[in-house]
C-alpha cells in the first residue's frame, strides 16, 4: 500500500484534582491547521485512573476535531459544486 499524506496529531494532558483536560491538534495534508479541548471530570467516589480521564477528554477532543474537519470537506464541497451539502451528524 502506497501512502498519499500522512496526518499530523498532537495530543497533550493535564489533570488537576478531579479534572482531566486535553488539548489535541491535527495538522492536514493541506496544511491547515485544527485544534479542540476535551475534559473530564472524576466523581469523587470513583478511584483515580488517570488513564480513563485521558481516553475521555481525548475522546471529546477527537470528536471535536472531527466535527470541524467534516464541516471544513463539506465547505470545500460547497465551493466546488455550488450546492449546499448537508454533513451527517454523529
Amino acid at each position: 500500500m502506497q501512502t498519499l499524506v500522512g496526518w499530523h496529531v498532537e495530543m497533550e494532558f493535564e489533570e488537576v484534582g478531579d479534572r482531566t483536560r486535553c488539548a489535541a491538534m491535527v495538522r492536514l495534508g493541506d496544511g491547515t491547521e485544527m485544534r479542540a479541548h476535551g475534559t473530564a471530570n472524576r466523581h469523587p467516589s470513583d478511584p483515580e485512573q488517570l488513564r480513563v480521564g485521558e481516553e475521555i477528554a481525548g475522546a471529546r477532543a477527537m470528536m471535536d476535531l472531527a466535527s470541524q474537519m467534516l464541516q471544513k470537506a463539506h465547505q470545500e464541497i460547497d465551493q466546488m459544486s455550488g450546492r449546499t451539502s448537508h454533513p451527517i451528524r454523529g
